[in-house]
């Protein structure tokens, strides 16, 4: 019995992990050799017009840090003078809202003789779903543009999104949201 509600435990846990992750989506400047640059820096972050959780020093302390670590490890070095290309973020906080659905359970006993919203098999459903209400919730988007510096041109741009289910979670998940969007980058 208590492997059994372990098991559970344990999928319904995996389950709710599933559910808050991140999708990422990219896009680049196709016949750019990235190879061509060495060194990196910074452009200030973009600011942005929408609810933000990460405009604080923790959040963007966990961006850079991520963010120039991965960089790194693909072969440029941080440089203030003159940098081949320059990096910069974006984070947008939407407020969204979905329908939420209900199944159509009628009455009538094992065998569903009464059911005013479809046909099925007794309480256990069948029949449509049908709308019952809305339900609001926080969506964000983490963006990381390259520039570069002598055509002043964004040559490749890369973002996380994902819904938020508490700002303190979603500010301790950016480092793994920056990984994800670098593995996006042209070169591994």
């Amino acid at each position: 019995m208590k492997s059994l509600l372990s098991t559970f435990i344990a999928g319904v846990a995996l389950f709710l992990a599933s559910c808050s992750s991140y999708k990422y989506n990219t896009t680049r400047v196709q016949n750019l050799d990235f190879s061509q640059y060495k060194t990196y820096g910074w452009l200030p972050p973009v600011d942005s017009l929408s609810k933000n959780y990460f405009t604080n020093d923790i959040s963007r302390s966990n961006i850079i840090s991520t963010a120039n670590k991965q960089i790194e490890a693909r072969g440029l070095t941080y440089s203030k003078e003159n940098p081949d290309i320059l990096f910069r973020y974006v984070t947008i906080v939407n407020n969204k809202s979905r329908m939420v659905y209900s199944h159509s359970y009628g009455w009538g006993g094992p065998w569903g003789m009464y059911r005013p919203w479809g046909w099925g098999w007794g309480w256990y459903g069948g029949g449509p779903s049908y709308p019952v209400g809305k339900e609001k919730f926080r969506y964000s988007h983490v963006i990381i543009e390259a520039v570069d510096r002598k055509t002043n041109s964004v040559v490749w741009q890369a973002r996380g999104s994902g819904e938020i289910r508490t700002p303190e979670k979603a500010i301790n998940n950016l480092p793994k949201v920056v990984e994800g969007i670098f593995n996006e980058y042209p070169l591994k």
